[in-house]
């Protein structure tokens, strides 16, 4: 399989190039140049395959030479021998929709998914290639304690995670700060996420930077963190209560990753009928789906700050299939964004947007109250992202085989949990002594020539 760039389809790409840089050089995206469609007949062949069988299936199609079949199948039995669930995932029914739990990884939420294989990817690069890298990632909360579990200790790599200085809960900071491995570098920028994420951007863009220290990236835009969600999506269509009916998705979502990833699983052929953009206050995705505006606002701050978010990084990807893989035209959008910080998408557009994605918003109480009566109805707790994307069912209503993904584990939001249901969510006992040991990690001003020169410093 090739690969192109969104803001350039003439040039091609290997896996191993798409991977290790996980963004072009010309600021563009990189997806397949063409992507082959499953039969029903392929499809129906994989229902009896256990999560790691299955990922081997459809991860393979999309490596090309990057390692062999077996080198492949070891990797991924590898990665997911972590998670507490002998299948990674685990579907459970609750009332008339389904749960699909992604937390069971070492940091309690659906990065563990992608970082673990990613992890275990780089070293197998980096060990045949004999080279070093520097990995730079922003994150809202999640993305950078699953990183660095997946990269720390390993040889030839370093980590360095950008985080918003006091807009991530405790926990979630907790489980980045307190390792004490050499490789792995933490560092609070006075900013919101948007800011940790065009700092990212900027050192990428720098190619004089990103050269010298050899700077690779694991955020949602990394072409394999998409395949490697997308396998869940095909895991739990077999599970489905009602079995060989379209199903229904309801994604909390900030970054327009994990939805993409489904989105693409549609595209090799999964019957799914529609992928509900679930988010909070922070609404640009709700609003461009539902109204054709995407627009920049302030961000704002709330109980579910993995989704605290106003650029959609890989919105840019559904951008390029709504102009038919005209990439000047593409381009033209992401410089309108850039320089005006709005899009507006036309009707024809946003009708073919409707067609795979619907999209609802979650005020505070609202997320509060979901939790609540969840907890009252079925004894089940929700952590504040997965309310929302529990809720959206009901916002939109749609009836059918309905899914909700699950992104965290409630224990990382314990001050949301003991709003909604004065209840304290415990963290799992293996990692319960993060509470009481010693953080380590830097606080640096929102400038990209203090963060250059702090990385610099450290290598």
């Amino acid at each position: 399989m090739k690969y192109i760039s969104t803001r350039n389809s003439k040039e091609t790409f290997e896996f191993k190039e798409v991977f290790i840089k996980g963004l072009a050089d010309d600021g563009g995206l990189f997806i397949p140049q063409s992507l082959n469609k499953y039969s029903d007949t392929d499809i129906n062949s994989f229902r009896e395959l256990e999560y790691n069988e299955l990922a081997k299936k459809i991860i393979s199609t999309f490596i090309g030479d990057f390692m062999n079949e077996n080198d492949l199948s070891k990797i991924i039995d590898k990665s997911y021998s972590v998670f507490r669930k002998k299948n990674v995932v685990n579907l459970i029914e609750v009332g008339d929709r389904s749960v699909l739990e992604l937390f069971h990884g070492p940091t309690l939420a659906f990065k563990d998914v992608a970082m673990q294989l990613l992890g275990n990817f780089y070293e197998y690069y980096l060990n045949n290639e004999n080279q070093k890298i520097n990995i730079v990632v922003a994150t809202s909360g999640d993305t950078g304690a699953a990183a660095i579990d997946a990269i720390k200790g390993k040889k030839n790599i370093n980590i360095f995670v950008l985080h918003p200085h006091n807009r991530v809960s405790s926990v979630q900071r907790k489980l980045m700060t307190t390792g004490k491995e050499q490789n792995v570098f933490n560092i609070a920028i006075n900013g919101n996420f948007d800011d940790c994420q065009n700092l990212v951007k900027s050192m990428f863009a720098d190619k004089s930077f990103s050269n010298e220290i050899k700077m690779s990236g694991v955020n949602s835009i990394n072409w394999a963190r998409i395949i490697a969600q997308s396998v869940y999506y095909f895991y739990s269509y077999f599970l489905a209560k009602k079995k060989d009916e379209p199903v229904n998705f309801s994604v909390p979502t900030g970054n327009f990753g994990d939805v993409y990833a489904g989105y693409l699983a549609k595209k090799m052929g999964l019957p799914i009928n529609k992928l509900i953009v679930a988010t909070n206050q922070n609404d640009i995705l709700h609003r461009a789906i539902s109204k054709g505006s995407y627009e920049v606002e302030k961000v704002a701050e709330t109980i579910s700050p993995s989704m605290d978010i106003q650029i959609a990084s890989n919105f840019e990807r559904l951008i390029y299939d709504l102009n038919n893989g005209d990439d000047m035209q593409t381009i033209n959008v992401m410089n309108d964004i850039k320089e005006k910080g709005k899009y507006i998408i036309d009707q024809q557009r946003l009708d073919r947007i409707n067609s795979d994605f619907l999209s609802s918003k979650m005020n505070e109480d609202e997320v509060l109250k979901t939790i609540k009566e969840v907890y009252e109805k079925f004894d089940l707790v929700l952590d504040p992202h997965s309310a929302i994307g529990y809720g959206a069912f009901d916002k939109v209503n749609i009836s059918g085989n309905n899914i909700v993904l699950a992104t965290a584990h409630p224990c990382k939001f314990p001050d949301a949990i003991k709003n909604a249901i004065n209840l304290k969510a415990e963290l799992p006992k293996e990692l319960m002594y993060i509470l009481s040991e010693k953080e380590n990690y830097d606080i640096i001003d929102n400038n990209v020539d203090k963060v250059k020169q702090h990385i610099k410093e450290r290598i």
